[in-house]
C-alpha cells in the first residue's frame, strides 16, 4: 500500500462518525443487566464479547455468569443513542450523564 492510501485510510478513521449511548448487556436466565457508555458501540460489543470469551472481562460477576453459561444466555442492545455533531468533541461527560439517566430508570441494572 502505498503513503498517499494510507494517509487516505488514516483520515478516514478520524473522521469516521461512529455510533456512541449507552450499551447493555442482559443475562436472560436471571434478569442481570449489565449497563455502560460507549463511544463506538460496534467495538465495544465486540471488545466485550472478546474479553469475556478470554476470560479477561473487568466485572467478575458477569464474567463468572459467562464462564457458567456461555454466550448463548446473554443479549446485546443499545439503551440510549448519543447524537453529536463532531467526532473531535469529547462526549465523556455527556455519555457518563446518559448512563447515569438509565442506571435511575433500571435500578436493577449494574455498571459493567
Amino acid at each position: 500500500m502505498d503513503t498517499k492510501r494510507k494517509k487516505e485510510l488514516l483520515n478516514e478513521w478520524k473522521n469516521r462518525h461512529p455510533d456512541m449511548g449507552v450499551i447493555s448487556i442482559f443475562y436472560k436466565a436471571t434478569g442481570d443487566l449489565f449497563l455502560n457508555i460507549s463511544k463506538d458501540i460496534k467495538a465495544d460489543f465486540n471488545g466485550n464479547r472478546f474479553r469475556l470469551s478470554v476470560k479477561l472481562h473487568p466485572n467478575k460477576y458477569l464474567q463468572a455468569l459467562w464462564d457458567k453459561y456461555g454466550e448463548n444466555g446473554f443479549d446485546y442492545s443499545v439503551v440510549k443513542v448519543l447524537k453529536y455533531e463532531s467526532p473531535e468533541d469529547d462526549p465523556t461527560d455527556k455519555l457518563n450523564a446518559l448512563l447515569e439517566e438509565c442506571l435511575l430508570e433500571m435500578p436493577q441494572a449494574r455498571r459493567i
